[in-house]
């Protein structure tokens, strides 16, 4: 049996760093996109195992490159949309705009772009798996993650409607939607500010990305007949945040 393909995004990030190196001991074909040459060939020496390794340098925002690198490229088992990122913890009011545009270019646009890429081929043959990665960002808001929130709840709904679009085709559809987890995203999020980052996962144990990579390799190798609509996945010192509730001072009560 030849050995199954599968095209990562994102993969000089810590989830797709940590998913090429499982599906590369698993001995499958791996085609890494990334953006920065030396990061990603420092990743893919980290690999072993796997039957080949094809890495694809392109910008995710840039459509006529992601085309023109999909021309290339055999026939896919699997796609995992990884490349994403979140900027600023402003409020609203006060969030940069170009902040707000870069993570709906990244985390939708180029993921429907992609996708739309991957799946005549899948439909044609009757297989294939889009693998979303979303957030529990999407389903539960948080002061401060307006727009980053937003994208994941489209990526969640997307992926929905992709089920349903497919229906019949067996080309499967996947939303896996990680909580707390200690990768480079909080270091993006506040623009190379490594101190920042680590505050966030102070006295916590956060998911890694070896936990996610776990959870999208068993997703992936499921029976065919078998589909995970969505897997929402915590730490186990996270749980679902209180409403909050603004207070007004109150006359004659120490403040």
């Amino acid at each position: 049996m030849s050995a199954k393909t599968i095209l990562i995004t994102g993969v000089t990030g810590g989830f797709g760093a940590a998913m090429a190196r499982k599906f590369g001991a698993a001995g499958w074909n791996l085609i890494l996109q990334g953006r920065n040459a030396d990061r990603l060939n420092a990743i893919i020496d980290t690999i072993s195992g796997a039957q080949s390794i094809t890495p694809i340098l392109f910008d995710m925002r840039d459509d006529a490159a992601m085309r023109t690198a999909f021309e290339k490229l055999p026939a896919l088992d699997v796609l995992v949309n990884n490349a994403g990122l979140a900027l600023g913890l402003e409020p609203a009011q006060r969030a940069d705009l170009n902040d707000w545009d870069e993570m709906i270019a990244t985390n939708i646009r180029s993921l429907t772009h992609i996708t739309r890429l991957a799946l005549p081929n899948m439909v044609e043959r009757a297989t294939g798996h889009i693998i979303n990665i979303g957030s529990v960002a999407g389903t539960y808001p948080y002061a401060g993650g307006n727009v980053y929130g937003a994208t994941k709840a489209f990526v969640h709904q997307f992926s929905l409607n992709l089920r349903a679009d497919l229906h019949g085709t067996g080309v499967r559809v996947t939303n896996i939607e990680p909580g707390l987890a200690e990768t480079n995203f909080s270091r993006t999020r506040f623009k190379g500010d490594a101190e920042k980052a680590s505050s966030v996962y102070t006295g916590t144990e956060p998911l890694t990305g070896d936990d996610i990579a776990e959870a999208v390799f068993w997703t992936a190798t499921l029976p065919a007949h078998m589909n995970i609509n969505t897997m929402e996945i915590m730490p186990t010192g996270q749980s679902f945040a209180g409403m909050q509730v603004h207070r007004r001072p109150v006359e004659g009560t120490k403040t």
